[in-house]
Order: C-alpha cells, then sequence, then structure tokens
C-alpha cells in the first residue's frame, strides 16, 4: 500500500510539475538581433494637461503593416530617450504582446487627439500576454519600462512629435 501511494504521489507532483507555465526564449530567429539599431526619424515630447514638455525622446517610426508586426521584437537595448512610435491606420481598440521581445517596456496607448487614454508599464519579455488598450487609439508609444513613472506620464497627458529626417 506504502509503494501504491508513494508512486501515486510522486506520479502527481511530477504532473504538477510539468503544467507549470514557463517563457521559451527562443534559440534562433531570421532575424540577426545585434543587426538590429535605432533609426532616428523625429523626435516626441510629452505634454502635461497644461502643455508644459515633461521630456522629449527620439522616436522610430513604425507606419506599415510590417515595421508594427516587428516592433522593438529582439532588440537587446534602447536608451532612456528613444521610443517607438506606432502609427496606425485607423483609431480602433489596439492590442500588443511581448513574443520575441526581450526588454520591458512601458506601454503608452493614444487617441487620435493625441491625448494618452491608458498606459501599461514594466510588461513582462517574451510573453504572449495581451496588453489591450482601454479606449480607442491610433497611436502607441513604446519606451524603457519605469520612463513613464520617472517621468510622471500618466492618462489625459498628450502628445506632440516632427519628423526630422
Amino acid at each position: 500500500m506504502k509503494e501504491k501511494l508513494l508512486i501515486f504521489t510522486f506520479s502527481l507532483l511530477l504532473l504538477i510539475s510539468c503544467k507549470e507555465e514557463k517563457l521559451e526564449i527562443p534559440k534562433t530567429t531570421a532575424v540577426n538581433e545585434s543587426s538590429i539599431q535605432f533609426k532616428k526619424d523625429g523626435e516626441l515630447s510629452f505634454l502635461d494637461e497644461n502643455g508644459k514638455i515633461l521630456t522629449t525622446v527620439d522616436i522610430e517610426i513604425a507606419d506599415t503593416e510590417q515595421k508594427r508586426a516587428t516592433g522593438l521584437m529582439f532588440r537587446d537595448k534602447m536608451n532612456e530617450n528613444q521610443a517607438m512610435l506606432f502609427v496606425f491606420p485607423n483609431e480602433d481598440f489596439q492590442s500588443f504582446w511581448m513574443k520575441n521581445t526581450i526588454l520591458s517596456l512601458d506601454m503608452i496607448f493614444i487617441n487620435s487627439n493625441r491625448q494618452i487614454v491608458n498606459i501599461h508599464k514594466n510588461t513582462t519579455p517574451f510573453t504572449t500576454k495581451s496588453y489591450p488598450s482601454t479606449e480607442p487609439a491610433i497611436y502607441v508609444v513604446e519606451v524603457i519600462a519605469g520612463f513613464t513613472d520617472k517621468f510622471n506620464i500618466q492618462p489625459k497627458n498628450s502628445i506632440t512629435w516632427r519628423i526630422t529626417n
């Protein structure tokens, strides 16, 4: 009887351990990760509710389906003064995930009035968890995790940008 109980307990522990969710880091990719460099397309400023500049960053713009789909995946570094601005063709509910994204990010969702509608802070690298907008958005800005807390960026703030190339 003790042997059956031990076998049952061992089997149960083995089954439970197999059900743990583990994040997988891709072993190989079609992209050489070290070859992806930040490309400055412009500058973006975050403004408080009175229009005062909170901070300004260099931006890389993702305005095509391919650029939006790739985003910041496979990049192993990003400076605090750098961001990616995603521009969508239509204002709608947007949702992002972190699959193949090495860096933890703050995701800032922005409506067509350029007003921040919500922020997801300190996202989890490599997860397929969905990070959705709570209202329709046409822009999303991704910055390094902790950025929005450091510069006090919050919903109801706004953005403005200019293209420099």
